[in-house]
């Protein structure tokens, strides 16, 4: 390995920034959420009820909503057909709350018209998960060696790396889409009114702010791993 990958490396400001942005958005979207969860929603629904409305509205009666521990763990999953709710959503009567629900069934909804950008995502977490799990052992074993083999290593683990930023970046436009097919359905079935709508708009942002704030920090890391070994074939010819 030559020897200048043992002094400091300054692009590690750059996985410091990521860090510092995904915390951000985290603070963020906890902070909205708690705050917006003292405000109950005039209709009295509660996350579950708000969900079985929707998804009856949009008519979809084979999804099964159920309740999960955590906080913020909500998730639609479509290959069970089941929107799970956490403890601070399924019960709950607040606008934050069934937001978050709509949230999820927005993903449902997507799931049942065949939504491009979904199906997309879906068909990429295979290839997402494989390129996380291989790149970073390829482009160790890569620096452990001089020649061209070894350098064609540390690119393919760069190469696969890239796939979790393409993942990332599929993933912000499904996310956002579910959140604008939330608000329509609150408003539509009149589950919130117009001002509650405004705070559940202020989750659902902060919300999808992680995705940008996870997708940014992807793109950092891929950028640090281009600086750091993009040249090194170059630099050995």
């Amino acid at each position: 390995m030559p020897y200048y990958h043992y002094y400091f490396d300054y692009t590690y400001i750059l996985v410091l920034i990521g860090a510092v942005i995904c915390m951000i958005a985290s603070w963020k979207v906890k902070s909205t959420f708690g705050k917006y969860s003292h405000y109950r929603s005039l209709s009295g629904m509660t996350g579950a009820q708000a969900a079985e409305r929707i998804l009856h509205s949009a008519g979809i009666y084979d999804v099964q909503v159920r309740h999960i521990s955590g906080s913020l763990t909500d998730n639609y999953n479509p290959r069970s057909k089941t929107l799970n709710l956490s403890d601070s959503v399924c019960n709950s009567t607040s606008v934050a709350a069934v937001g978050v629900a709509a949230h999820e069934c927005g993903h449902a909804i997507q799931h049942a018209k065949g939504y491009i950008p979904l199906q997309l995502r879906s068909m990429f977490v295979p290839v997402a998960n494989f390129g996380s799990m291989l790149a970073w052992p390829l482009i160790i074993i890569g620096l452990f060696f001089n020649s061209r083999s070894a350098i064609t290593l540390v690119d393919i683990g760069i190469f696969c790396f890239s796939f979790a930023v393409i993942f990332q970046l599929i993933t912000l436009p499904v996310e956002f889409n579910a959140s604008r097919r939330a608000l329509v359905q609150l408003r539509e079935q009149g589950i919130l009114g117009e001002q509650e709508l405004v705070y559940t708009r202020k989750v659902l942002v902060s919300a999808a702010l992680t995705y940008v704030a996870s997708a940014a920090a992807a793109i950092l890391q891929l950028l640090r791993l281009v600086i750091l070994f993009g040249g090194r074939g170059r630099d050995n010819d």
